[in-house]
């Protein structure tokens, strides 16, 4: 699949009838987990990817690591869309190049620094840079005000958003909304597809109802494996049996797969 397909059936995964569940990969190996299990598109964490090289999520730090983990899921079967923090660079040329080279489908940009939200113009300046680079790219904006609890209120989510659509966003992500009335008034007032991480208490076919197209599920799985992979040494430990897993010949026969090309969007 070569880029501008890849973006355009990206794009159309969010037009479809229900909301578009993207699982969220911090290395190859969970990525083709999330493909095998029949996902049809794959996202990166930038918390996932910054704690498997040592570092906090945040800072900037994850540029070099997210460039090196997107090539190689370029050889995914399905649309891939990466987590770029804040694009890694207060230029917006400078971001519009480093995506440009990604090759990926879509990203995500944060309209925040160091924990900071920055001044909403200078984020749409950043987006419309990479649209006028990148045109097929899906610019997903993220709007940070409930998730560092900045100007966390509805009218200041709106006026950013807004902002970033006139810009050229693609679609908008307001990561930390949970308010059923505010999330369906933020569906019902954009033009763009609206995306929410998992809303506790919330189901997909539930934030479905309220506009939401797509439902990501950002470090959790990351989070999830990390709390398995523990529980399974301390079962061992305290002389329980093991847990299932994939098998180990099942988790290599993905690997050669990939390394071989063979890989399917359809699961093994």
């Amino acid at each position: 699949m070569n880029a501008r397909d890849a973006a355009q059936a990206f794009r159309a995964l969010h037009e479809g009838p229900a909301p578009l569940v993207l699982p969220n990969a911090w290395d190859v190996g969970s990525a083709l987990g999330f493909v095998v299990a029949g996902f049809p598109a794959v996202g990166t964490t930038s918390f996932g990817v910054a704690a498997i090289e040592g570092s906090p999520d945040g800072g900037r730090s994850t540029r070099e690591a997210t460039a090196t983990l997107a090539a190689r899921l370029l050889r995914l079967p399905v649309p891939v869309t990466a987590d770029v923090e804040d694009g890694y660079s207060d230029d917006p040329d400078e971001v519009a190049s480093y995506l440009a080279d990604l090759g990926v489908a879509g990203i995500n940009i944060e309209d925040s620094t160091d924990e900071r939200l920055v001044e909403p113009g200078r984020h749409a300046a950043k987006v419309a840079a990479i649209k006028a680079t990148s045109p097929d790219l899906f610019v997903n904006a993220r709007v940070d005000t409930y998730w560092l609890g900045q100007s966390a209120n509805l009218e200041e989510t709106m006026i950013r958003a807004q902002a970033y659509v006139e810009a050229g966003a693609d679609g908008i992500f307001v990561p930390g909304i949970s308010q059923p009335d505010e999330i369906r008034t933020l569906t019902a007032t954009l033009s763009v597809p609206v995306n929410v991480l998992p809303v506790p208490g919330m189901t997909v076919r539930e934030l479905a109802d309220l506009g939401v197209r797509r439902v990501s599920t950002g470090s959790l799985p990351y989070r999830a494996a990390i709390d398995a992979g523990v529980d399974a040494a301390i079962r061992l430990r305290d002389g329980d049996t093991p847990p299932k897993a994939t098998p180990y010949p099942q988790a290599q026969g993905r690997l050669v797969d990939y390394r071989d090309g063979k890989l399917s969007a359809t699961g093994e």
